[in-house]
C-alpha cells in the first residue's frame, strides 16, 4: 500500500536529500565524538558540526554561529530558554494556547520559584493583537514566550510587531519556533527574538534527538545553563565556561543526529525558503478546499486564504472519534496523521475539541506533492462516505 506521510508536524517525512546517507556514513566510517580528540576522525567531526552551526546561524541570520546551541529536541531547548532565564520575583508573559513544552516549565516556576505568570487569550482566529503584550508587560517581565506557528490549526503569529513591543520594554523574547523553522522564514535580528527555539526533525528535514537554541549576545549573559560537565575545553577548571556555544553543551553531542541535521540544513539553505512557503501554502490551500466540501467534516480554525497558516489542518468527523478516524486512515488508506490533543489542551478547550478526545490532524510538508492532497482527500470522502 501506498505510504502517505501526512504528519509532518510531528516529525517530517521523508528527509532532505542526503540525511540518510551523512548518518550511515558516520555510524560507518567515522563514530568520533565531537570535541573530544585530536585525531583525524574527531577533527573531521568538529569540522562537520562547525558547518551545522553555521547553516543554522545563516538560515535564522544569527549574529555569528557561536549563538546556535544544540540541544537534543524542541522541548530541551524550550527548557533550557525558561529555565535558565527566570529568577524568583519575575513576571513571564505567555499564551493559553502554547505546547505544553513552555505550559508545563511556566506551571513549576509559577508553583516553585516564585514566579507570577500571565497567559494571554488568543483572539477567534487563534492570533494574539501585539497590544495584548503591551498592556500585559509589567516592570518586572523578564520573558515574553510566544509560539510562532501553532501546532493545532497552523495560525501564524506576528512575530516582529510583537518581538518590537517586548524589546521597547526591556525584556527578553522567546520564539517557540517548533512549527515554523524551515517553513516560515525566520530573522531573529529583525523579529527582536532574543531566544529562537526549535527541533530538527521537524522542518528543519534532520534526524531525532536534535534541536537548537538561537540565543542573542543580549541574553546570553543572563542564560544560566541546565547542564553542568565537561566540555572538552577549560579541562582544569571546575567551573563552567563561559563561552558560547560550549557554556550550555555539557556532555557529548548526539553526533550521529547533528551529522544529519548537518545535511538536510545545507540542503535548506540551498533552497529559498520563501519558494518552500510558497509550495506549502499552495497545497495548504488545495487540502482546505478539499476537505471543507466533505460532508460530515468539520474543519478548525479560519481559513488560511484569509489568516496566514503553516500547512497544519485540524479537523473532525460527525461519525468517528479522531483516534478512530486516524487507525482507518492508515490501515485501509496507508495516510499517516495524528489524532489527539497534541500537546496542547489550551487550543482545544477554546476549539470546544477537548472533551472528544481532540482533532484529527493533517500536516503537509516541503515533499508533500498535489497528487498526495487530492489522495488524502478520497481516502476522507471514502471515510465520511461522500465519496
Amino acid at each position: 500500500m501506498r505510504r502517505l506521510d501526512f504528519d509532518n508536524a510531528a516529525t517530517s517525512f521523508p528527509k532532505a536529500p542526503g540525511v540518510a546517507e551523512a548518518v550511515a556514513a558516520y555510524l560507518i566510517d567515522n563514530g568520533a565524538p565531537a570535541g573530544r580528540g585530536a585525531y583525524r576522525q574527531a577533527i573531521e567531526v568538529s569540522r562537520v558540526i562547525d558547518r551545522c552551526r553555521q547553516s543554522a546561524a545563516q538560515l535564522f541570520a544569527a549574529a555569528h554561529s557561536r549563538n546556535i546551541v544544540f540541544t537534543f529536541n524542541g522541548t530541551d531547548s524550550l527548557n533550557l530558554a525558561i529555565l535558565g532565564l527566570c529568577r524568583p520575583g519575575d513576571h513571564v508573559v505567555s499564551t493559553t494556547w502554547e505546547h505544553n513544552s513552555v505550559l508545563r516549565p511556566l506551571r513549576m516556576l509559577s508553583a516553585q520559584r516564585d514566579v507570577t505568570v500571565t497567559l494571554l487569550e488568543p483572539d477567534a482566529n487563534g492570533l494574539i493583537d501585539p497590544t495584548q503584550v503591551q498592556e500585559a508587560l509589567r516592570p518586572e517581565t523578564r520573558l515574553v514566550a510566544i509560539q510562532h506557528a501553532n501546532n493545532v490549526i497552523g495560525v501564524i503569529q506576528p512575530i516582529a510587531e510583537i518581538g518590537a513591543v517586548v524589546r521597547r520594554q526591556g525584556a527578553f523574547f522567546l520564539v517557540d519556533a517548533a512549527q515554523s523553522a524551515g517553513h516560515v522564514p525566520i530573522d531573529v535580528s529583525a523579529m527582536s527574538i532574543d531566544l529562537l527555539a526549535c527541533s530538527g526533525h521537524k522542518g528543519l528535514l534532520g534526524p531525532l534527538g536534535t534541536g537548537l537554541l538561537a540565543i542573542s549576545d543580549r541574553v546570553a549573559g543572563e542564560l544560566n545553563p541546565l547542564r553542568y560537565g565537561g566540555t572538552g575545553t577549560h579541562s582544569e577548571d571546575d567551573r563552567q565556561p563561559d563561552e558560547l556555544p560550549e557554556k550550555y553543551e555539557s556532555g557529548n553531542l548526539n553526533v550521529p543526529g547533528l551529522v544529519g541535521l548537518d545535511a538536510s540544513l545545507t540542503w535548506l539553505v540551498r533552497q529559498s525558503l520563501q519558494s518552500l512557503r510558497a509550495h506549502e501554502s499552495v497545497l495548504t490551500h488545495q487540502l482546505w478546499e478539499a476537505l471543507a466540501a466533505i460532508r460530515g467534516v468539520t474543519l478548525c480554525g479560519p481559513d488560511p486564504r484569509q489568516v496566514p497558516r503553516t500547512g497544519v489542518i485540524s479537523l473532525q468527523f460527525a461519525d468517528y472519534p479522531p483516534q478512530d478516524a486516524a487507525t482507518i486512515l492508515d490501515d485501509h488508506f496507508g495516510v499517516q496523521c495524528r489524532a489527539g490533543l497534541h500537546c496542547a489542551p489550551g487550543v482545544h478547550r477554546s476549539l470546544g475539541t477537548i472533551a472528544g478526545g481532540g482533532t484529527l490532524r493533517l500536516s503537509v510538508g516541503a515533499f508533500t506533492t498535489p497528487d498526495d492532497v487530492e489522495h488524502v482527500a478520497a481516502a476522507l470522502r471514502a471515510l465520511s462516505g461522500d465519496g
